[in-house]
C-alpha cells in the first residue's frame, strides 16, 4: 500500500483567509519510506504570515518573496499524492487549508475518506497521554534533535516514524533511508545495510536464582532435557553417570 505522510505550514490559523505556505511529505510503500519526497515552499498570494505562526515554524515573508505561488506546484503536489493513503497529525487541520487552495485553483479537493490522522490514533491508543508530535516522539524514542522549529518536511519524517509505532512497530528500514541535511532522501532510494550482532548484549532477564530452578527442573526430564546441550551437564549428574 503507498501512503504519504505530510504536514502543512501556514501564514495563520483561519484556512478561509490563511495560506498555506510549506507542503512537505514522505512516501511509504507497505510500512517503509522509499525516500521520495515531495517538499515546497510557497508565496502566499495577498496575505502576510501573523507574527504567532512565524515563532512556530520561523519562515518569514521576506523567505517567501522569491518562492512559487501554489497554483504554479499544484499539479506535481496532485501527482505526488494521487493513489495514495494520507496521513498527517491534527489531519484536518491540513487537509482545510490545502483544500482551501484547491478550490481557489477550481481543482478536486482530497477525499477526507483516505486520510488518517495520527493525533486520533494516540488518543485512542493512548488516553489521556499528551499526543502532540513532540510527545509521541518522545513515547517512542524518536531523534528530533534536529527540530529546532516546526518544518513541514523534517515533520514529515518524524511522523512517519510515529506513525510505524502506532500501527504495530518500528521498521528497521526508517533508519535505513538516506538524507540530506533538510531531511530529504538522497537519490530517492532506501540505503541498503547489514544488520550486525549487538555491540553490547541484552542483560539476561533471568536470575542467578531463577536460572537454577530452571536447572534442577531439567534435571529431573528423561531423556536427557536438550538444555544441556547449552548449558552442560550439572556436575552432580555427571559423577551419578559415572558411578
Amino acid at each position: 500500500m503507498r501512503e504519504i505522510v505530510f504536514d502543512t505550514e501556514t501564514t495563520g490559523l483561519e484556512f478561509e483567509h490563511d495560506r498555506v505556505i510549506e507542503i512537505g511529505a514522505v512516501e511509504l510503500w507497505n510500512g517503509i519510506p522509499t525516500g521520495k519526497t515531495f517538499h515546497h515552499y510557497i508565496r502566499p498570494e495577498g496575505r502576510k504570515v501573523h507574527p504567532d505562526a512565524l515563532a512556530i515554524h520561523g519562515i518569514s515573508d521576506e523567505m517567501l518573496a522569491d518562492k512559487p505561488l501554489f497554483g504554479e506546484v499544484v499539479e506535481a503536489f496532485e501527482a505526488f499524492f494521487a493513489g495514495a493513503r494520507l496521513v498527517a497529525h491534527n489531519a484536518s487541520f491540513d487537509i482545510r487549508f490545502l483544500n482551501a487552495e484547491m478550490t481557489r485553483l477550481g481543482r478536486p479537493t482530497l477525499d477526507g475518506a483516505v486520510v488518517v490522522d495520527t493525533l486520533q490514533m494516540a488518543r485512542r491508543k493512548f488516553p489521556m497521554a499528551p499526543a502532540t508530535l513532540d510527545a509521541l516522539c518522545s513515547r517512542f524514542g524518536v531523534d528530533t534533535s534536529r527540530r529546532d522549529k516546526h518544518g513541514a518536511l523534517l515533520d514529515s519524517w518524524l511522523l512517519a516514524e510515529v506513525y510505524i509505532e502506532l500501527i504495530g512497530g518500528r521498521q528497521a528500514a526508517l533508519g535505513l533511508v538516506q538524507r540530506n541535511e533538510d531531511g530529504q532522501g538522497g537519490d530517492g532510494e532506501a540505503a541498503v545495510a547489514t544488520v550486525g550482532p549487538r555491540p553490547v548484549p541484552l542483560k539476561p532477564r533471568l536470575d542467578a536464582d531463577a536460572v537454577e530452578r530452571h536447572r534442577a527442573f531439567a534435571a529431573t526430564l528423561k531423556p536427557e532435557p536438550m538444555w544441556w546441550d547449552y548449558w552442560g551437564r550439572p556436575e552432580a549428574e555427571t559423577r551419578q553417570a559415572a558411578e
